[in-house]
C-alpha cells in the first residue's frame, strides 16, 4: 500500500488553502466591465400579470437593460426543461408545463422572477428594480401537499386536473393486495416527510460574459457539474453549439443536490451578456435563496405492512402524494418515483411491494433532489413502519429486523422492487451497533433519567441505498517533462475532498507524492466529458476512472523504464513507486522517466469507467436521546453508526461525510421546517424562522465501518456521501416515539420541535409537570 494511497486516513490537501482564505469561489471572480443583475420577483403565490411598466427603470441611472419574459421569447430563448418524463399507471404521459426563465402571463410561486434589471453597479440595479411596476391580479393558491388534491382546491394548470402532474405506480397492485387479504397482521401508518431547504454555505451564483470576436460565451457558475449545464444551456435554452459555451466552476461551498439543476438566473444572465456585450453577474442573497433555490423532500404517505403469524414481512404498500412545486425542476419526477421507491425493500425479504405516487403541483418553489434524493424518503417509510410494527406487536424492534433481514448467503439477492443487492451483512452491522451503543444497559439508564424527570428513548434504524451507478465517467492523467502530474476529471467537488481522494488513487498506482499532483475539475474547455457530482458517484465512479488512467500510465511508463534500464519490459516490476529490474537494485521513478521523455506531455492517458450496476451501501443507526418533559427539548446522549461502504478509500474523509449527513438528517428530524401559509407566502423565509442545526444541537458520534467490498465496482467502493442523511431521520424519530410511548404516542411527525413534543406530554403526569 502506498504511503498516501487507498485506505489511508490522509488529511485533506484542500484544507490549508481553503482555511486560509485561498479559495476561489464564484463571487471572487471579477471581470473587466462587469455589470450586476437584480430580479423583480413575484410577491404573490398565484397571479395573472396584468401589465409591466418599465420606463422609469430603464431611465434610471446606470441601467443598461431591463428584460421580461416576452423579450426572451422574442429572441428565441428556450424554457427550462424537465429531463425525466414519467408514464402514468394507465399508460398515459405526465403533464410538463412550460417554465419560462422570466414569467409570462402568470406567476405561480412567491419568488418567481418576472423582470431582470442590469446596471453598472449593484446599488443602481436594486434602485431600478424598485421602479419596475408589475400589476398583478391575485388568484387563489394552494401550498399544502395533501391539500393540492382536495376537492375544490385551486387549479394551477388547466391541463393538470386536480393539480396532478402524474399518477405513477410500481409493482403489481392486485398481487400485493391479495397478500394483505391473507396476512395475519396488517399495520398502518401515515407519514409526513417535511420540506427542507438546502441552505448551502455558499449560495447560488453565476457570471456570464460574451466575446463578440470569438462569438462565444463564458459562464462561471457555482454548480455540481459543468457539462450537464453546458449541454442544457446550449441545446435547450440558448440554441447554440455547445462549443460556443464555455462553462466553469471554481471552488463550491456546498450543494447537497440543489446546485445540479438549471435555474432561471443562469439562462437570463447569459442572455443579458449576449444582448449587452458586457459581463453580467448575479450573486444570490440569502433571502433570494429561500424563495428560488429548489427545495427538497415534501411527501405525505399512507403505508401498510403485512406480516404473517410469525412476524415475517410479507408485503408493503405505499400511497404517496409528492409535492413538486409550481414547475417541474429538471429531475423532480424521477426523484419522487424511481429514485426513492425502488429502495422501499430496505434490508428485508418482502414478497411483494406496491407503491403509488401522485406528483402534485402547488404554488410553491419547485422541488428536486436533496442529499439522498428519494432514498431518505424511502428509508423513513420503511424504518418508521418496522418500528411501529414492533411496538404494535409487542416485540423487540431489533429482533423483528433480524428475523426479516436478507442473509449474507442469499447474495446476490433480487428485491421485490427489482433491484439486485450484490453484498452485505446487515445483521452484523446492527449487532455491532447495538453492542457499541450498550443497548443492554439502556433500561438502567432510562430509570436513572426518569428519576431526574427526564424521558429517555432508544431508536434504531437500518438503511440501504442505491448509488454510484448510471452514467460513465472519464479521467485523463497528464504528466509533463518535469514530472508534474495533472488529473482532469468531470466530477465536481462541493467540499467533499475530491482533490485528496483522487491524489490518493494516483499515489496508489503511480507512487507519486500527492504534493506533485494537480486535480482539475469544472472546466468544459479542459475536460471533454463529465457526469458531475451527485448520487455518491464521484469516488466510486470517478475514482475508478482515475485508477484506469493511472494504470495506463503505469504500463506506458514500464515500457520506457525497460528502455532506460536496458531490460525486457516483462522483467520490469513496479513496486513502492519505482520501476525495477527483477532481482536487481536498478530502478527508476516515474518522474525520472518523465524527465527522460521530456516535452510538455510525457504521458497523456484517459481512463473510462461505466458502472455495470449501482452499489448498495448500508448500515445501522442507534440513537439514545433524552427529552426534557418540562420543555420538550431533545438532547442526545449517544449516537452510534455502523456502516458498510465497501472498500474505504480514506477513513478520515468517510467519517466526515457520515458526520455531515447525520447533521443534515437531525436537522430535518428536529428543526428544519419549510412553512407556507394559506396564501402561499413562505413564512420561514430567513434564519430568523427556519432553524438550522447548530453545534450544540448535534451529538458526538461513534462511528465504525465494515468493509464488505461490492462486486459492481473494481475497487469495491460503495459510496458514502448520502448515508448519514438517510439513516438519521427514522432513527431519531423512532427514539422520540420510544421516549413518549408511555403516554400512548405512536408517531411524531418531522420536525419534532420542542413545542410539538411538549404538547404530547400530559401535564398531569406525576413528576413531569412544568415548574
Amino acid at each position: 500500500m502506498a504511503k498516501f494511497g487507498i485506505g489511508q486516513s490522509v488529511s485533506r490537501s484542500e484544507d490549508p488553502r481553503l482555511l486560509t482564505g485561498g479559495g476561489r469561489y464564484t463571487d471572487d471572480i471579477r471581470l473587466e466591465g462587469q455589470t450586476y443583475a437584480v430580479y423583480v420577483r413575484s410577491p404573490f403565490a398565484h397571479a395573472e400579470i396584468a401589465s409591466i411598466e418599465l420606463d422609469d427603470a430603464k431611465a434610471a441611472p446606470g441601467v443598461l437593460g431591463v428584460f421580461t419574459g416576452e423579450d426572451l421569447a422574442a429572441d428565441g430563448i428556450g424554457d427550462i426543461p424537465c429531463y425525466t418524463p414519467i408514464t402514468n399507471r394507465d399508460g398515459s404521459t405526465y403533464y410538463a408545463p412550460p417554465r419560462p426563465a422570466l414569467a409570462r402571463g402568470r406567476v405561480r410561486h412567491v419568488g418567481e422572477p418576472v423582470v431582470m434589471v442590469v446596471a453598472e453597479t449593484l446599488a443602481q440595479a436594486k434602485d431600478a428594480a424598485e421602479m419596475v411596476m408589475v400589476d398583478l391580479d391575485p388568484l387563489p393558491s394552494v401550498a399544502d401537499t395533501a391539500g393540492a388534491v382536495a376537492d375544490g382546491a385551486p387549479q394551477i394548470y388547466d391541463q393538470a386536473s386536480g393539480n396532478v402532474c402524474f399518477d405513477w405506480g410500481m409493482g403489481d397492485e392486485g398481487e400485493t393486495g391479495a397478500i394483505f387479504d391473507q396476512a395475519a397482521h396488517v399495520i398502518e401508518l401515515e407519514l409526513v416527510n417535511n420540506r427542507v431547504i438546502a441552505n448551502s454555505m455558499e449560495g447560488r451564483a453565476c457570471i456570464a460574459s460574451y466575446d463578440t470576436a470569438r462569438d462565444r460565451y463564458d459562464f462561471w457558475v457555482s454548480s455540481q457539474g459543468v457539462h450537464g449545464l453546458q449541454k442544457n444551456l446550449a441545446n435547450d435554452i440558448l440554441h447554440v453549439p455547445t462549443e460556443k459555451l464555455h462553462v466553469m466552476t471554481t471552488d463550491v461551498g456546498g450543494g447537497f443536490g440543489m446546485k445540479i439543476f438549471m435555474y432561471p438566473e443562469y439562462a437570463t444572465t447569459l442572455y443579458a451578456a449576449g444582448k449587452l456585450k458586457r459581463p453580467v453577474r448575479w450573486i444570490a442573497e440569502r433571502s433570494e435563496g429561500f424563495i428560488s433555490d429548489d427545495h427538497g423532500r415534501d411527501h405525505v404517505t399512507k403505508v401498510r405492512l403485512a406480516l404473517d403469524a410469525d412476524h415475517r414481512f410479507l408485503a408493503l404498500e405505499t400511497d404517496t402524494i409528492s409535492n413538486l412545486g409550481a414547475y417541474l425542476s429538471n429531475f423532480a419526477p424521477f426523484v419522487a418515483t424511481e429514485a426513492g421507491h425502488r429502495m422501499l425493500n430496505g434490508l428485508y425479504t418482502f414478497e411483494k411491494i406496491y407503491a403509488r405516487v401522485r406528483g402534485v403541483f402547488t404554488n410553491t418553489v419547485p422541488i428536486d433532489a436533496y442529499r439522498g434524493a428519494g432514498r431518505p424518503e424511502a428509508a423513513f417509510i420503511v424504518e418508521r413502519m418496522v418500528d411501529h410494527a414492533a411496538r404494535t406487536l409487542g416485540v423487540d424492534p431489533a429482533d423483528l429486523r433480524r428475523k426479516n433481514f436478507i442473509p449474507p448467503d442469499a447474495m446476490p439477492y433480487q428485491t421485490a422492487t427489482g433491484l439486485t443487492y450484490d453484498s452485505g451483512d446487515f445483521a452484523r452491522n446492527l449487532d455491532e451497533a447495538l453492542e457499541i451503543a450498550d443497548v443492554a444497559g439502556f433500561p438502567a439508564r432510562r430509570e436513572a433519567a426518569k428519576a431526574r424527570g427526564k424521558l429517555l428513548g432508544l431508536g434504531i434504524a437500518t438503511y440501504v441505498e442505491a448509488c454510484a451507478g448510471g452514467s460513465p465517467e472519464a479521467s485523463t492523467i497528464q504528466i509533463d517533462g518535469t514530472g508534474k502530474v495533472t488529473v482532469l476529471i468531470g466530477t465536481q467537488t462541493n467540499g467533499q475532498g475530491h482533490e485528496t481522494a483522487y491524489k490518493q488513487v494516483v499515489a496508489e498506482h503511480l507512487g507519486v507524492d500527492p504534493d506533485g499532483i494537480e486535480v482539475v475539475q469544472g472546466d468544459t474547455d479542459r475536460i471533454a466529458t463529465g457526469g458531475g457530482t451527485g448520487g455518491s458517484r464521484s469516488i466510486p465512479v470517478g475514482g475508478q476512472a482515475v485508477a484506469e488512467a493511472a494504470l495506463k500510465v503505469q504500463e506506458k511508463a514500464r515500457a520506457h523504464a525497460a528502455e532506460m534500464l536496458e531490460a525486457a519490459a516483462a522483467d520490469v516490476v513496479f513496486e513502492d513507486g519505482r520501476f525495477s529490474i527483477v532481482g536487481t537494485d536498478r530502478s527508476v521513478t516515474l518522474q525520472e522517466i518523465a524527465r527522460h521523455i521530456g516535452g510538455d506531455s510525457a504521458f497523456d492517458e484517459t481512463g473510462n469507467f461505466k458502472p455495470p450496476a449501482a452499489t448498495f451501501p448500508n448500515g445501522a443507526h442507534i440513537v439514545e436521546l433524552e427529552i426534557d418533559a418540562a420543555t420538550g427539548v431533545v438532547s442526545f446522549d449517544r449516537y452510534t453508526v455502523v456502516d458498510d461502504f465497501g472498500k474505504v478509500l480514506n477513513p478520515l474523509m468517510v467519517a466526515g461525510q457520515v458526520h455531515g449527513g447525520v447533521a443534515q438528517g437531525i436537522g430535518q428530524a428536529l428543526l428544519e421546517h419549510t412553512v407556507y401559509d394559506e396564501e402561499g407566502q413562505l413564512v420561514t423565509g430567513s434564519f430568523m424562522d427556519y432553524a438550522m442545526p447548530r453545534a450544540d444541537d448535534l451529538p458526538f458520534l461513534t462511528f465504525k465501518y465494515n468493509e464488505i467490498p461490492c462486486t459492481t465496482n473494481p475497487m469495491g467502493i460503495k459510496g458514502a456521501g448520502e448515508a448519514g442523511a438517510i439513516g438519521a431521520p427514522p432513527a431519531v424519530i423512532n427514539a422520540i416515539v420510544d421516549a413518549l410511548a408511555g403516554f400512548g404516542v405512536e408517531h411524531v411527525d418531522m420536525p419534532a420541535t420542542p413545542e410539538r413534543i411538549w404538547r404530547l406530554i400530559p401535564r398531569e403526569e406525576p413528576g413531569l409537570a412544568a415548574e
